[in-house]
């Protein structure tokens, strides 16, 4: 990026970072897009140039944490097992998560009562898996396959989703590397069902 793209994406975090700030100290609902503008030093009018909605303030977190671990995937080399290519996403997530405990549950207490929160979520999660699917799909493993690509992309963000979603059930009370741990051991040594037609 050029030097103004820089300095754009640098207040772009700066405006997001102090939003989870305040909403972790006084909620969501009790923080507004003024009391955000104030705290970060710019206008309303330049905060939402950056940001359309106080939602989108809440997904734009999401989505640099899944753009990390989709650039630790993008890392790996071609010569890297697709397995262990595939680690390095959970292995970033892992890392977001364990810097930012607080903003995570923040995030799921806001998530849990805001339904329109929880669709632009989805959608998120979507475009990232379609997008891990075509990074999967020009590996040599996947031979061309899409389906197979697109197999392997859902797998990987359900393991994410699972691990995130028990880690904040648990009230961070758990350590996400051991629900990682298991999750993946889980997978690998215990045969798990998948659906098939009767006989």
């Amino acid at each position: 990026m050029g030097l103004r793209e820089t300095k754009m994406e640098r207040t772009r975090r700066f405006i997001a970072d102090t939003a989870f700030d305040l909403f972790v100290a006084h909620g969501y609902d009790g923080t507004t897009i003024e009391q955000i503008a104030a705290a970060a030093e710019v206008g309303t009018r330049t905060l939402y140039r950056y940001y359309a909605s106080k939602e989108a303030l809440v997904v734009s977190f999401v989505e640099n944490g899944l753009n990390a671990a989709m650039e630790a995937f993008e890392a790996q080399s071609d010569e890297t097992p697709l397995s262990e290519a595939l680690y390095a996403v959970i292995d970033s997530v892992e890392q977001t998560i364990t810097a930012n405990q607080a903003r995570l549950l923040a995030l799921y207490e806001i998530f849990d009562r805001t339904t329109g929160l929880r669709a632009g979520l989805a959608d998120l999660d979507w475009s990232w898996r379609q997008k891990l699917a075509q990074q999967i799909l020009r590996r040599p493993e996947a031979e061309g396959n899409a389906l197979f690509a697109a197999l392997v992309a859902a797998n990987t963000m359900n393991v994410i989703e699972v691990v995130v979603h028990t880690w904040a059930a648990s009230g961070g009370g758990v350590k996400i590397a051991d629900i990682t741990r298991e999750s993946l051991e889980l997978l690998r040594t215990k045969p798990i069902p998948v659906p098939a037609p009767a006989g």
